[in-house]
């Protein structure tokens, strides 16, 4: 699920630079009228920027999550008991300076010793499992079908056409943004030149004046990077080329049929193999950054004067790499949902997803074994704008629309900082049956490998903040049981009628009620009053 995060790839291909995400009768909602509090106008400080997901609606205009608040009024010192929160995901850089103290390191098993200790089936299995073994690059579930060559799949045609749609797209939109680049590359050159400085400013661009048509043409170029929210125009080189091996990956493995990414000598249509990959759950190339930006949002050593705050205080990350850079394979995940069950985990974050899964089956299975294990999953929505009501997901707890296999699996839209008809993710998935409630995933700033952060945006960024939450009740509460949990969340968020846009599509306009099952966007301070009351009958 990854988002271009500055250009918008439609518009980019679109144009080039000179056409210039059962009741228990109790609802904790103490935020009163919400749907009249007034907008926020102003900016956002570099400051709310990058903790604004833990902001008060009420207080700040900022649609967070109230995790301040929860802290301030509620937690204060009390740590509570230490909960296991699985990371399904890329690596983690399980050394970074704001993870310390918050990574689970398995008690029963005994480092570098090549044995199987706990005798789980997993060799020195010290901080989770590494179900990828040595591969990154990977297919997208379509083109393994394709690749199957079996023509009578029911969805082979339509699989297709998709891939062809989607080369064909991402060809187009490499060249335009090669081009584009290199239009930006020679204004680069040319203001240097002009301003005799390195790192000429954007008032140094309006102060030009010339007669120069192609100068002008170059002032012009910058002045469209800069109406693009870039503060200069190597940012927005560095952007570009980011985007571009983002692109050439997406052409050359992804959606290449005749690539074969997998190299761990297992057959992933066998669940009764189960016993590969290696014990390396950290990245194995600089860029694959997500699962580090995913733990940092739950686990961020809190208040260390490092990077951001996470949500849990007093949490334990297992990292399970089982995501690679391309399509999950159904066997990792199924097979990583149980280890993270079978090892303690009590929450289980999911920030990733496909359309197709030839072995979805396998993936709700392991749900209910969590489920029979007490373990709460937290699972982003998608990236798409599209209604999950209509299109099927996966991972998820259902077939289409019809009943849930267990009570445990929370799906999570996103939200951005912007109170208002503007607060749905242009990006997010939605749907009355398939999306269970919204929280922050707009533009979250978050670790990143090698002692770094970064703003990233997603649902995938959405839901380890609920995840957060939940590992928040199970600490403070470690008697509600994980259906309890998510019945928590999804009561006591705050309830808007607010009409928002969907899909990024200003035509597309719904109540914000009619986007999930819940009707709310996540809080953590009222969770914990609601646990609190839920907890008292226990």
């Amino acid at each position: 699920m990854k988002l271009f995060k500055s250009f918008a790839i439609a518009a980019i291909a679109a144009t080039t630079l000179y056409n210039c995400s059962s009741s228990t009768g109790v609802v904790s909602t103490p935020v009163e009228n919400i749907d009249t509090l007034p907008l926020k106008t102003s900016e956002l400080t570099e400051t709310e920027k990058q903790h604004w997901a833990h902001l008060d609606l009420k207080k700040d205009t900022i649609p967070g999550m109230s995790v301040d608040k929860a802290y301030d009024e509620i937690i204060k010192n009390r740590k509570g008991a230490t909960t296991i929160v699985a990371v399904i995901d890329s690596g983690i850089d399980i050394d970074h300076e704001d993870l310390q103290g918050a990574i689970w390191k398995n008690p029963k098993e005994i480092p570098g010793n090549g044995k199987d200790d706990d005798n789980n089936g997993y060799i020195d299995d010290v901080y989770g499992w590494n179900f990828l073994g040595d591969a990154y690059n990977e297919q997208l579930e379509y083109v393994r079908l394709l690749a199957s060559g079996n023509t009578a799949h029911p969805r082979y045609a339509e699989a297709k056409a998709e891939r062809q749609s989607e080369y064909d797209k991402y060809v187009g939109i490499k060249s335009n943004y090669e081009q584009f680049l290199q239009q930006i590359k020679n204004a680069d050159d040319a203001l240097k030149r002009e301003t005799k400085k390195e790192n000429y400013t954007q008032e140094d661009v309006n102060a030009i004046t010339t007669n120069n048509q192609t100068l002008q043409q170059y002032v012009a170029v910058a002045k469209y990077v800069y109406s693009l929210e870039f503060d200069s125009l190597k940012d927005a080189i560095k952007e570009l080329s980011d985007g571009l091996v983002d692109i050439t990956e997406r052409l050359n493995y992804n959606l290449n049929v005749d690539f074969k990414g997998r190299t761990t000598g297992d057959n992933p249509d066998d669940l009764t193999q189960k016993y590969y990959g290696n014990n390396n759950v950290k990245p194995i190339k600089a860029s694959e950054s997500h699962g580090t930006h995913v733990a940092g949002i739950i686990a961020a050593v809190r208040n260390n004067g490092k990077g951001g705050n996470g949500v849990a205080n007093n949490v334990k990350i297992m990292s399970i790499r089982a995501v690679p850079n391309g399509d999950e394979y159904d066997k990792d995940v199924a097979l990583a949902i149980r280890y993270a069950a079978d090892n303690g985990a009590k929450v289980i974050n999911t920030s990733f997803g496909k359309y197709y899964s030839p072995h979805s089956d396998w993936v709700r299975d392991a749900i209910v074994y969590a489920a029979s294990k007490d373990v709460l999953i937290v699972n982003a929505a998608g990236n798409e704008g599209t209604d999950l009501d209509i299109k099927n997901v996966y991972p998820n707890d259902a077939v289409g629309t019809g009943p849930e296999v267990a009570d445990n699996f929370i799906s999570v839209g996103s939200l951005d900082p912007k109170y208002g008809s503007g607060l749905v993710s242009g990006f997010s998935n939605y749907g009355k049956i398939n999306v269970d409630i919204f929280a922050p995933g707009g533009d979250i700033y978050s670790t990143f490998p090698d002692n770094t952060y970064k703003s990233i945006g997603g649902t995938s960024m959405a839901s380890p903040g609920v995840a957060g939450i939940a590992a928040l009740i199970r600490s403070q509460y470690p008697k509600l049981s994980a259906p309890q949990v998510k019945k928590i969340i999804m009561d006591s968020g705050l309830a808007l009628t607010t009409k928002v846009i969907v899909g990024g599509d200003p035509s597309n306009v719904k109540p914000f009620g009619a986007l999930s099952k819940s009707q709310k966007i996540a809080n953590a301070y009222n969770a914990l009053l609601l646990a609190a009351e839920v907890a008292k009958n226990l």
